[in-house]
């Protein structure tokens, strides 16, 4: 028998790591390269959660395996999140701690799906819920978002979607990873009662919410209990390498993805959940860093809209904008490599996101400091100018 790598291994490579890479290779070269490609804070985690780790560190306390689903206090402090933030009691038994919110996608996914259910993913939309369901034998069903529907799902689209065969299962993202794009309470509501009424799973990828722009986003934590949402202290709380998010699961999930959590990882990181407790007191902190991100949109969207970058995705929230590069007539992919090339400006590829019309689509992070979008921004259109210009000159040939 010849060995060889399985099928399931063979899934598409999230292309933004090699852009990060080539980034990263450039300037250990000396380059200056300005990082709009990962979505990523650039800031470090909040005082609070250094001091608690520090704290534990300096005691040389024994930093052992904790129970699967978290340790007791964080899981208490997330379901006081809750209701703080939204006015929603959730049980703490229903707070789920995970090694980092992939591994809570990749948790939700074997809870609460068999291989062969159809389970609606979004395109453009997080690339990462698609390949681990094709790797898990699970099929994505792709709906078309764009900017004639507000790049956001409806039931209407998802009656299209279940025209062909039953769907089991819905993902949605508020805010959402590549557009910004946040679903109010009424559309929320109107996603998760089509969700009931066909007796289909809704998982809410909510790892973005607190980092809004226009009021905050609403949770699917309080529509029902048989909703499945993820967060993350990566994004908000600043925390990305700590490697830790949450689930709030349904009842009828919980022993399951107990169960999964032993297997997979055994638990969550002990030292980062100790931190974490400590980084709920520093919204002032955090705050800042969304309103950043809030100037940071500001300033790049009037440079996009200027150098004829179109159908920009309405950013209520998140660190993203998306926008249609395709005035330019370049593929978006060989036009990353040459904004890096020549600019020293890395972004996101579109295709990511979108494997039939990406290549017509960028997404740019807002995450870094003001300081390095606005020099973006005037990297990007120095070298728009420069395009028209020989654009320009060639047509007069």
């Amino acid at each position: 028998m010849t060995l060889h790598p399985s099928a399931r291994s063979s899934i598409d490579p999230f292309r933004v790591m090699e852009i990060v890479a080539a980034a990263a290779e450039r300037e250990s070269a000396g380059e200056d390269v300005l990082h709009l490609e990962v979505g990523q804070p650039s800031t470090g985690a909040p005082a609070g959660a250094v001091q608690a780790a520090t704290r534990l560190l300096a005691d040389r306390a024994p930093l052992g395996y904790t129970p699967a689903c978290g340790i007791a206090p964080l899981r208490d402090r997330i379901a006081e999140l809750y209701y703080d933030r939204y006015g929603v009691p959730v049980e703490t038994e229903r707070v789920i701690v995970t090694a980092g919110a992939s591994a809570g996608v990749v948790l939700s996914v074997l809870a609460a799906f068999d291989p062969g259910d159809r389970v609606v993913v979004t395109e453009p939309g997080y690339p990462c819920y698609r390949q681990i369901m094709q790797a898990l034998g699970i099929e994505p069903v792709p709906v078309r978002i764009g900017p004639e529907d507000g790049f956001l799902l409806s039931p209407a689209a998802l009656d299209t979607a279940a025209e062909s065969a039953p769907l089991d299962g819905v993902v949605i993202a508020s805010p959402a990873n590549p557009t910004g794009t946040v679903y109010d309470a009424a559309q929320l509501t109107a996603l998760d009662r089509w969700s009931r009424d066909h007796g289909v799973r809704l998982i809410a990828d909510e790892i973005y919410h607190g980092i809004t722009f226009e009021g905050s986003a609403p949770t699917a934590t309080g529509l029902t209990t048989d909703n499945i949402v993820i967060g993350s202290f990566s994004k908000y709380f600043s925390m990305t390498g700590w490697r830790l998010g949450w689930l709030v699961a349904p009842p009828d999930l919980i022993e399951g993805i107990d169960r999964l959590s032993q297997n997979l990882y055994l638990s969550p990181p002990t030292l980062a959940q100790h931190a974490a407790i400590g980084a709920f007191g520093d919204t002032v902190e955090l705050d800042a860093h969304v309103n950043r991100y809030r100037l940071n949109r500001d300033r790049l969207t009037a440079t996009l809209n200027r150098i004829g970058v179109s159908d920009i995705a309405p950013c209520d929230g998140a660190f993203y904008l998306y926008g249609n590069v395709s005035s330019w007539g370049i593929d978006s992919r060989v036009l990353v490599d040459r904004w890096l090339d020549e600019i020293g400006v890395a972004t996101a590829p579109g295709i990511d996101f979108d494997p039939v019309d990406g290549h017509r689509w960028i997404r740019w992070s807002l995450a870094g400091s003001t300081a390095d979008v606005t020099e973006a921004a005037k990297r990007l259109e120095s070298w728009a100018v420069g395009q028209h210009r020989t654009v320009r000159q060639q047509g007069s040939v």
